[in-house]
This record gives structure tokens, sequence and C-alpha cells, in this order.
């Protein structure tokens, strides 16, 4: 069946925001969650990690959104959209999509369409650092529209799917907790050592630290569907690796890139944005390449377990620490010289 194609500008009011003045105190800790990239945890925003006041959402580029207006990052984190269950005001990153004709678009379709289309997102984003997306991106989307009847049936569908989905991952995270509980029975917390274990330099148990390309040597028209995978940070969750076929490369561009090919018990990590996020390649993802935003450890077995390193990084003490010796000052960052002084509690093997 085929439908209309209509562009998301054609549907949509898409609205941006801002930030308050930092140095005007009374524009800060008021009664307006203020909405970033960081509150994106699922489909819904209920609650802002910052807030505002009245005289800082006067006095900036933000603007108040109300309830049930969904939501989505143009940098960083892009890919991901939800729906804001409460008033709320955003930053500069995020922008608001207003339906002007419900009886055309419903919102919960278009929500499930976004969603689906994550990586259309991620390959259009542009950037050294940080990738994002323009306004005019966004506006020229094409948007299939069925009629409303059929995009409240085909919303409806996917609701009671991503319901079970939630409910796999809240299982997995239960298995995950166990697994991290066995680890602190085991070895106790990283950070605080309190079974005194011998503490290293990271760079003394490694054979290499191999930051990903750079955007010189990756270029967006690089990027082919179907090729070889390329792993960046947004491709790592649960401690394990999940590929997106359609972000990976040509063969012969991969011939060219070879310091950054994936070997099995390789440890690959997120060299900005969350620290700690990290997965162990296994022999599925071996050949695999390393991403622009992350990196690759490869250690000395004699001396560091691979596995043991992936849970030890993971912890939440661990990625505090590693925040805490990031360098940047809007995104941290991770480099070689950090990574290798990093000092880690080091086991009998």
């Amino acid at each position: 069946m085929k439908w209309e194609m209509v562009k998301l500008g054609e549907l949509c009011t898409i609205f941006g925001g801002g930030t308050p003045d930092r140095a005007k105190p009374g524009y800060w800790g008021g009664s307006i969650p203020w909405v970033t990239v960081k509150d994106f945890k699922s489909n819904t925003i209920d609650s802002a990690q910052e807030s505002i006041t009245e005289l800082g959402l006067k006095n900036s580029a933000s603007n108040l959104v109300k309830a049930g207006t969904i939501i989505v990052p143009t940098r960083m984190a892009l890919g991901k959209a939800a729906v804001c269950t409460i008033d709320i005001a955003i930053n500069q990153d995020l922008k608001s999509i207003y339906i002007n004709n419900k009886n055309k678009l419903d919102r919960d379709y278009l929500l499930h369409f976004l969603i689906s289309n994550s990586s259309y997102f991620e390959s259009r984003g542009k950037g050294a650092t940080v990738k994002g997306i323009t306004l005019d991106v966004l506006r020229e989307i094409p948007i299939p529209l069925p009629p409303l009847a059929t995009q409240k049936r085909i919303a409806e569908i996917l609701d009671k799917a991503d319901a079970l989905r939630q409910k796999d991952q809240a299982l997995l995270r239960k298995y995950d907790e166990l697994a991290q509980a066995v680890f602190v029975d085991m070895f106790g917390d990283p950070v605080r050592n309190e079974k005194g274990w011998e503490v290293r330099r990271l760079g003394d148990c490694i054979e290499k630290i191999q930051i990903g390309p750079f955007g010189t040597q990756l270029h967006e028209s690089d990027y082919v569907q179907d090729g070889i995978p390329i792993i960046n940070p947004m491709h790592m969750r649960d401690l394990k690796i999940y590929p997106n076929r359609k972000y990976s490369i040509s063969k012969e561009k991969y011939n060219s890139l070879e310091q950054y090919w994936l070997k099995e018990n390789d440890v690959i990590m997120a060299r900005r944005g969350e620290m700690g996020r990290c997965a162990l390649v296994t022999k599925q993802e071996k050949g695999y390449l390393c991403g622009t935003g992350s990196l690759i450890i490869s250690t000395i077995p004699s001396k560091l377990n691979s596995f043991f390193l992936v849970y030890l990084l993971s912890r939440d003490s661990s990625k505090k620490a590693l925040e805490n010796v990031a360098a940047g000052t809007t995104m941290a960052n991770l480099n070689k010289s950090i990574i290798t002084d990093f000092t880690i509690i080091v086991t009998p093997i």
C-alpha cells in the first residue's frame, strides 16, 4: 500500500529552546523544569535535572512547552524522541514539534515514526566533535501519511509492543543488577577499594589504546548501508554491542582503516559524553570498526582480564571517577593520556 509522503515542516510547527544566563542566580532553581538531552531516559519526559524561574524563561531563548508535545534532540543523542507529560522549558539542543492539524496527523504515530527512523537522524548529523542536524533537515523529513484511523491503529500496536519491550528491559536490568552485585560482593567498590586490592595505572595493564578515526579520516560520504558496522557509543548498552547495519562503511574504505578494526576480547568504550559506557568485543563483533566517538582498549591477558575491565569501568563509582578526570568544558572527553593514567584495582587473574 502506497501512502502520501508529506514533509514534517508542512504538518508541524517546530520551535527551539535556549539557556538562561548561568551567571544570574535569579534565573535558576525555579518551578519550571528545564530539559536537556540528559533527561531523555525513555519515550516520555516527566522530570528534569535542572529548573529555571519565570524570569529566566522570559530573558532567554527558551520556550515554555506544553504537556503532550513531542521533543527531539537536534544535537547529541540524535534519533531520540519523547513526549513531555508536564509543562517544560527546553535548551538549544532540543526542538519541540507542534502538530498543526490533529485531524490529519496523530501524535503517537508521529512519535513512533521518529523513533523508528533514528538511523536517518544519525546519518544526517554533521560536526567534527558533536553531531547535530539543522532545523531545515528536521523540517524536510518525509512522513508517510495513511488515513488517521490507520495511524492510530499503528500507534496502538506499537505502544503494546513497546510495553512488552520495556518489561523485557526491566528484567534484563534486574539481571544486570544481580551481576553487578556479585561483582561488588567479590571485589568491593573499585574506587573505594575497601578490600585492599593492588592499585595500578591502567596503562601498565594494557597493550594499546586506540582512539577512533578523526572526522578527516571518515566522512559522511563514506557511509553505506549493509556494509561493515561502525561502532559508536550509541551502539553500546548492557555491556554488549548492538550494531546498526545502516551505519556502516564499504569494504574499500574499511581496508584503509586497519588500525581501528575491533579484535576479539578488546574493550570498546565511549570517549565522550557518557563516561563508562563500554562493551566487550566478542567473536561476533570481531572485525567491526571503532567509530569516531569510541576508543579501543586491548588488555595484557596475563595482567588484566578484559571481561573484568568492562564490569569495572561500568560501575557508577568508576563513571564518576572518569568524569572527574575527563577533559572538555562542553562535553567530557577521554584521550590516551587520561586512560593510561587512570587507576584501577588489579586482582589475581
